[in-house]
């Protein structure tokens, strides 16, 4: 036996040994939730949650020195790097397109489904760098990560809602504070360039497992979809990274009958050939219906609590999951009851492109009184006139409704505009808030490229107020509402005029110019032409 093959397999075992011991400190775990809707629509759910075991996110105060060396398996490293370099503790990154309707479909499994880009991060302070300057650098490596437009989210748009997007997980206690950075971008959505990283960060990417089911044909053809980025520490478990992919399918459009049916094949036009050998756990969990005969092929491994829950490793390849009705389907008729304990509704009132009214409607439809924290975060493009906020209920003014009222001033130019406070919405009542705004007068150079479509501004948040809540045990997302975007139409100028006056002036220099020239360069004699006879 040679020297030099035993070097290489004893190279080659110690490689396998250290790829194991690495193994063992990771946990990769993929699920995917399908439920039908009460509309015919079915919504499915990705989750890809990768846990780092038995270690904590980096403290600022060692960003002046170099970060001990980060070897993963299946923890994405591209992000890893980038938690790593501005220390960040808890990062939260949504893009989505379309409305959620909260009525008609429920509260969702990912509650991050406000229109457009959302982005907000816990950072410890006590850095040379601000924390300002890290959500700075964490805001543009994402936006190059995930090819969005997410550098677009600068001090404009930037604000700190702690009351609203309380962690999700715990904050370590270094002796430092920990401050949030909240930013949104309602006219960003999500495509194919942001699916496509987003993919990468998996350890299978989408050649097997759940993942295989991703394709981006069918995703980007829903009624609703949108993609998050969840990272948050665990103290007694560790970092904790989840990759969600959200989506509204309609198979009744899609179908030539009147079926509710759907399948993997008909859904996503994919099948699971084979599962992720990395994945600890790879499960499919069907909600049944309540109502109507219906079956389900293949059997389920198991039917809990009106589930069933299919392994993709103990089922035969290829996985194709499908749920049939035995009737067709029923719109229903009538008032149908929302499915959802709230329901909100906003709108800009005014006809002026200069001032306007906000009126908000928040339905509780609970038979007990609730609390909700209402967040608005608007653009200094339109201010807030705080002293003509009215709050109505049942047709009488209720200025007791309202309460720990938090406002912060919009800067032109610098800085948003944040109002927060808390409603308390009586039993079975709709709550009524209305408050006078005003719309700037913008510079002819500050208008986007469509100016006459408008300018789009984020979502209100209503979450769902919890007093008494452990400040140090957040392990499950909070109740959070996002309304619909709204379009403000601002004063928007002639922009004919300036290429009017462009081609005129310039008409009038060649005149003047060519007429100078002419003289200065050209000799006028007279020439007498004689008139000659015919003869």
């Amino acid at each position: 036996m040679r020297p030099g093959w035993i070097a290489s397999v004893l190279l080659a075992s110690s490689l396998y040994s250290s790829t194991l011991g690495n193994l063992s400190g990771e946990q990769f775990d993929e699920h995917l939730s399908i439920r039908s809707l009460r509309d015919g629509k079915v919504a499915s759910t990705f989750s890809f949650k990768t846990l780092l075991k038995g270690v904590s996110p980096r403290d600022p105060r060692s960003l002046g020195t170099d970060d001990i060396s980060q070897h993963y398996t299946v923890f994405p490293l591209a992000l890893g790097q980038i938690l790593r370099e501005y220390a960040v503790t808890e990062l939260h990154l949504t893009l989505n397109a379309g409305n959620w309707h909260y009525d008609r479909w429920g509260y969702p499994e990912e509650v991050g489904v406000g229109t457009g880009a959302e982005l907000w991060a816990w950072m410890g302070d006590g850095a040379q760098l601000s924390i300002d300057d890290r959500w700075k650098g964490l805001r543009n490596a994402l936006a190059g990560l995930f090819c969005a437009s997410l550098g677009s989210m600068d001090e404009q748009r930037t604000t700190s809602p702690a009351r609203s997007f309380e962690p999700e997980g715990d904050l370590p206690d270094w002796g430092i504070s920990h401050e949030i950075r909240h930013a949104t971008l309602p006219s960003e959505h999500v495509c194919t360039e942001n699916l496509t990283p987003f993919l990468k960060l998996l350890p299978c990417k989408s050649l097997s497992g759940i993942a295989s089911l991703l394709n981006p044909h069918r995703l980007f053809d829903a009624d609703w979809h949108g993609m998050g980025v969840h990272v948050l520490w665990r103290e007694d478990e560790g970092v904790e990274v989840r990759l969600a992919f959200q989506s509204v399918s309609d198979p009744l459009r899609s179908s030539l009958t009147r079926k509710q049916d759907w399948s993997f094949r008909s859904l996503f036009d994919r099948t699971i050939e084979r599962k992720c050998p990395v994945a600890q756990s790879s499960r499919v969990q069907v909600t049944l219906p309540s109502l109507g005969a219906y079956s389900v092929n293949p059997e389920p491994t198991s039917i809990e609590e009106g589930r069933a829950n299919f392994e993709v490793a103990n089922i035969a390849q290829p996985l194709d999951v499908s749920l049939k009705w035995a009737g067709d389907f029923e719109y229903p008729i009538g008032f149908q009851p929302p499915l959802s304990f709230l329901s909100v509704q906003r709108s800009l009132h005014g006809a002026s492109q200069a001032h306007g009214e906000l009126a908000v409607a928040l339905s509780n439809h609970l038979s007990e009184p609730l609390q909700v924290v209402y967040l608005e975060t608007m653009p200094w493009l339109v201010q807030f006139y705080l002293h003509t906020l009215k709050i109505h209920v049942e047709g009488s003014r209720r200025d007791d409704a309202i309460s720990q009222m938090t406002y912060i001033p919009a800067v032109p130019h610098a800085r948003p505009a944040t109002f927060q406070c808390v409603l308390s919405i009586p039993p079975a009542t709709t709550l009524y808030l209305t408050m006078d705004v005003a719309k700037a007068f913008l510079r002819y150079t500050e208008h986007p490229p469509d100016a006459q479509r408008g300018w789009d501004l984020p979502p209100a948040i209503i979450t769902l107020f919890e007093p008494n809540q452990n400040a140090s045990a957040h392990h499950h997302p909070a109740k959070r509402f996002y309304t619909s975007t709204l379009l403000v139409d601002l004063a928007t100028p002639d922009f004919s005029m300036p290429y009017n006056v462009i081609i005129f002036t310039c008409s009038l220099i060649a005149f003047i110019f060519g007429s100078i020239f002419n003289l200065l360069t050209r000799k006028f004699v007279v020439v007498q032409v004689e008139s000659t006879k015919e003869e």
